[in-house]
C-alpha cells in the first residue's frame, strides 16, 4: 500500500499524519487525507511510534533475603496528626526484615 509505504519511510517515520500530508501537498502530491492515514495505521496497528525503538528488558522484581539479623533493614515513613488543628508529626522508623524488630527511630519536632 502506496501510503503505509510512505508513512514508514526513513523521510516520514518520525512525522505525525498531519505533517505528512501537509508536506506532501506543499510537493502537488495528494495520497489521502489525514483521517484516512490514521484509519490505515490503525487497520495495520501502527498507531504507535514508527521509529526503531529500544527494548527494555523485562524488569525483575528484587526479593530481598534475610538469613541473619542485622544483614538487611527497611524503612518507613508516617505522617501522625497532632493535637491542634494543622500540627502533624512526621515517624520515621528503620526494621530489621528477619527479627521485624524496629532497629532505629526518628521523632523530629512538631511540622506545620
Amino acid at each position: 500500500m502506496e501510503v503505509l509505504d510512505c508513512l514508514c519511510s526513513e523521510r516520514f517515520v518520525d512525522r505525525a499524519p498531519g505533517e505528512v500530508v501537509a508536506t506532501l501537498l506543499d510537493e502537488g502530491r495528494y495520497l489521502c487525507s489525514e483521517r484516512t492515514i490514521y484509519r490505515i495505521l490503525a487497520d495495520n496497528k501502527s498507531v504507535k511510534e514508527r521509529r526503531n525503538q529500544l527494548r527494555h528488558p523485562e524488569y525483575e522484581k528484587p526479593e530481598l533475603v534475610a538469613t541473619a539479623p542485622n544483614q538487611v533493614w527497611s524503612w518507613d515513613m508516617t505522617k501522625l496528626e497532632g493535637p491542634r488543628t494543622w500540627t502533624w508529626y512526621y515517624l520515621y522508623v528503620i526494621l530489621d526484615l528477619y527479627s521485624r524488630y524496629v532497629v532505629g527511630e526518628l521523632r523530629p519536632d512538631v511540622v506545620y
